[in-house]
């Protein structure tokens, strides 16, 4: 396989181009664009090599000049124009067709709006550029449109000049002061409902917020705007960066293929990640809008300000916002709290981020796509938009948070925007600011072995080993680590050495009742220390340990690796039951559960399942934990969760293990379970807040209420019929809702989606959940997703629906879709998406990437379906790489 991208070869763009012109004649059908810049270079003679698809071209003209045809060269994805002199000066016009633009990629159309989505190869669907990150430019906007269909017309920046044509005709100019690359601009026509509000920046500088949303959609934008004036705050406070424009808005919009994008002062959302209100929006979604929002804002500065050089870099800007948007996260739950009750929300939230990391990016890691956070190829940029670039990003920015301490990370921060600022950087420049940092704090040694995270692909392995001297009161620890070939890197022969990397390891001592235990390891005393682990083998000895120790290892997630380290049962149970870090004991519940449900032994399963509902039997009595952690400590990992730790996956074997485990347990503590829903039930407030307190509590009482009508508790059905009708909120009807239908009797069941449709179905977000909550449930076969694909409120055209139904079915439905039909409805979506939007199809493509990993027959089939891909004639580009390397890389 020959990439056809290498980072190796990157080279500086051959001119600079200060300043962009763009002028738009704006129309849902056909849109106009004229385009003027003067380009520089020192090397004269070089081609002007401009980046195009899907265009229109109209007229070009070079210094004042019209070129003829045999002037230029121009191929379906590029424009050729020669050039003599050090400065020329470019104008070109051309249309586009947004409302055929089915890709959502460039200018397009959603409802009666006009959006743009640049990133990442975007822009050269609205006019030929120089369509890559490392050119800057300045950008003045001149959009002229209908008043009628436009009477906003919004792009980066700062609104220079708007005014009236004609009675029916307007336009509006943008300046943009700050340099940006193509991938960030942005252009907004149509009409919106606006919510604003003037605040203050901590410098005393007044700046206006807005908020558009679909006219109707008004009322449910406030909390996107608090969530805003949030960011901003905690940006301030935490980071000392302040937002350096006159205006910011945000964009919602019905149609797109992300969450969001952080156009420079011109955010573009979807708009599952910017409406919101109680009776329609679920506690999580509230959380999720927070967070989107807040990661869009903090790309101001990591991302914008300092860009990336090449896209190679992605994770330099995304690993870092995203590790910005977790902290933001993490103090906003924490917000109000005192000590034990903040750092258990703080612990709730680095639970939540580690499910993401095992449940999207450990696959990642182990299957045909495995890459490092900093590519060393690839054919299409948008199939690297990934959970590795993003979850393990954040990961190696937390790794150096916790090398560097709150206040080294910050300086290290402060000497990379200053030293960067209106850039475009590499992913070594922000690594050379945190060595520098360390080296002052740490003479003597340095962050250098830190950039094999950068250039490694796969989940490295800790082998952990203890060795207890009782005469001597030492402990040793013998850590290996190793990092085994994946992904691309297998497909070089002879397979080349992995060095070993840089990463922190905290760990806590407990004894063996579970309290905590001090010990010594180099002249310092405590209970818990981070050891710098940077050697393929090591020895670390702890003394003055009065008795054997039980380890609290990887505590807090530490760094992003498997564990392996041969832990009796009984050392499990305690930490289960008294580890002191809330996250590590969380993590031995978990790895109580796995055990559980992957050994194959009948003899070592009934201790194990025993030592499980004893533990869950002492945290449904426990008073002191909250109910968001509690939320999260009973439940089960997921059988999706548990399929990268089977080999051969064996998901039918999976499924009947999680359900036997699931049942058995909600009926042996059904009484404690309806204990706990009655209490829960009682204390429901009368007012809804989306709190972390008040989340927490519902959390918890709609698991009760699900744990109780699997279990067929007598008074279940009742119960889940009565919150369902009466809840005030989403939330509490939601979990009701998933109650009954995923383990309610038919009749009912039914009997509540038909309910739930005839409420929602002009809400658009909320019928995405209809659709979903059906498509999850574990006896709806291929045949019901077939059906519901054909409901006239189902379209592929639209990315959230699409994931509403086909990727919940096929990615998350592991009792129904593993079966022939049920890939084959997996197979004709990807190439029904594909003819329409490849982004999402490549998406989708990937939920059976890792087919080679299966047990038969479920092996043969899903090649079966891959070689049927890679016969197919109108593959677009982003489906065929991840098929051939699907099938190239086992």
């Amino acid at each position: 396989m020959t990439p056809s991208i290498l980072r190796k070869n990157y080279t500086p763009y051959a001119y600079q181009i200060p300043h962009l012109h763009l002028h738009f004649d704006l129309d849902l059908q056909r849109t106009r664009v004229h385009s003027r810049f003067t380009v520089h270079t020192a090397t004269p003679g070089a081609p002007l090599v401009l980046d195009g698809e899907d265009l229109h071209l109209l007229r070009i003209q070079v210094d004042g000049q019209v070129l003829t045809d045999s002037d230029y060269l121009l191929s379906p994805t590029t424009l050729h124009i020669p050039l003599s002199q050090p400065t020329h000066t470019i104008e070109i016009e051309n249309y586009c067709e947004p409302a055929q633009n089915t890709s959502l990629m460039g200018l397009y159309q959603s409802g009666q709006h006009l959006f743009t989505q640049c990133e990442a190869e975007g822009f050269r669907k609205i006019t030929w550029f120089a369509d890559r990150p490392d050119v800057l430019s300045r950008y003045t906007v001149h959009l002229v449109g209908d008043k009628q269909p436009f009477p906003y017309l919004l792009s980066n920046g700062n609104l220079i000049h708007s005014a009236e044509l004609s009675p029916t005709r307007h336009e509006a100019i943008w300046e943009d002061p700050f340099a940006k690359p193509s991938y960030l601009f942005a252009v907004v026509a149509g009409d919106f409902d606006c919510r604003e509000q003037y605040i203050h920046t901590a410098s005393g500088r007044q700046v206006l917020l807005q908020i558009y949303s679909d006219r109707g959609d008004y009322d449910k934008t406030e909390w996107a705007m608090q969530s805003l004036i949030n960011a901003l705050r905690w940006d301030e406070q935490r980071f000392g960066l302040e937002l350096d424009l006159d205006r910011y808005m945000v964009v919602s919009a019905a149609d797109f293929n992300m969450g969001a994008m952080e156009n420079k002062g011109l955010n573009v959302f979807n708009a599952a990640y910017v409406l919101a209100q109680p009776q329609s929006t679920t506690d999580q979604s509230y959380r999720d809008i927070e967070a989107v929002i807040g990661h869009e804002y903090f790309h101001n500065w990591t991302g914008n300000r300092v860009t990336c050089r090449d896209w190679f870099q992605l994770s330099l800007k995304e690993g870092l916002t995203v590790f910005r948007d977790q902290e933001f996260s993490a103090d906003m739950l924490a917000a109000g709290l005192d000590g034990a009750a903040a750092q258990s929300a703080r612990a709730v939230k680095r639970i939540d981020d580690v499910n993401v990391l095992h449940l999207a990016q450990f696959p990642e890691d182990a299957g045909p796509m495995a890459h490092p956070i900093r590519p060393n190829s690839y054919e299409e940029i948008s199939n690297f938009y990934t959970a590795t670039i993003y979850e393990k990003g954040a990961e190696v920015i937390r790794m150096f948070h916790s090398l560097l301490g709150e206040s080294g990370f910050q300086a290290a921060l402060k000497t990379y925007f200053t030293q960067f600022d209106g850039q475009a950087v590499t992913c070594d420049d922000f690594m050379a600011c945190m060595d520098q940092q360390y080296q002052s704090q740490f003479p003597g040694q340095t962050l250098a072995a830190f950039a094999g995270w950068y250039e490694q692909a796969g989940t490295p392995r800790l082998g952990v080993q203890l060795h207890y001297d009782a005469a001597l009161q030492t402990a040793t620890l013998t850590i290996h680590q190793h990092n085994p070939p994946v992904g691309i890197e297998l497909l070089t022969q002879p397979l080349a050495p992995k060095p070993a990397l840089l990463m922190p390891l905290t760990l806590g001592f407990l004894n063996t009742h579970g309290a905590p235990l001090k010990v010594r390891h180099e002249q310092k005393t405590a209970n818990q220390f981070t050891l710098r682990v940077d050697q393929a083998q090591q020895q670390f000895v702890f003394e003055q340990v009065t008795e054997a120790p039980v380890l609290s290892l990887l505590r807090d997630f530490s760094a992003p690796v498997h564990l392996d380290y041969e832990r009796p049962l009984d050392e499990l149970i305690v930490l289960a039951h008294h580890d002191d870090n809330a996250f590590s004991r969380w993590h031995a519940i978990q790895n109580l559960a796995q055990r559980c449900l992957l050994t194959d032994d009948a003899t070592e399963s009934a201790p194990l399942q025993h030592a499980l509902l004893q533990v869950w039997t002492r945290l449904l009595e426990d008073t002191d934990l909250s109910s968001a952690y509690l939320s999260r400590a009973l439940r089960l990992p997921s059988v999706r969760q548990l399929l990268t730790q089977m080999r051969p996956i064996a998901p039918d074997v999976l499924v009947r293990r999680h359900q036997h485990l699931e049942y058995a347990l909600a009926q042996q503590l059904s009484h404690a379970w309806a204990t706990l829903y009655e209490r829960l039930l009682s204390q429901t407030p009368s007012v809804y807040s989306p709190h972390a307190t008040d989340a927490g509590g519902r959390a918890l009482k709609n698991l009760a209420l699900q744990q109780l009508v699997m279990a067929q508790h007598p008074h279940a059905l009742a119960w889940a019929q009565a919150q369902y009708h009466s809840a005030t909120n989403m939330t509490d009807q939601w979990g009701a809702l998933a109650a009954l239908v995923h383990y309610g009797p038919t009749e009912q069941r039914q009997a509540v989606l038909n309910d739930f449709y005839a409420t929602w179905h002009h809400n658009a977000l909320v019928l995405d959940r209809w659709f979903s909550i059906q498509a999850n449930a574990p006896y709806f076969d291929v045949n019901q997703a077939t059906a519901l694909s054909q409901h006239p409120d189902f379209t592929l055209r639209n990315p959230n629906r699409a994931r509403a139904l086909i990727f919940q079915f096929c990615t998350n439905n592991m009792t129904q879709v593993h079966c022939p039909s049920g890939y084959d409805f997996w197979y004709n979506h990807v190439v029904a998406l594909d003819a329409l939007n490849p982004e999402i199809s490549a998406r989708l493509c990937r939920a059976f990437d890792n087919w080679s990993h299966y047990a038969e027959p479920f092996r043969s089939e899903l090649k079966q379906r891959f070689e049927r891909l890679q016969q197919h004639s109108q593959l677009s580009p982003n489906v065929k790489e991840i098929v051939q390397k699907a099938l190239t890389i086992k």
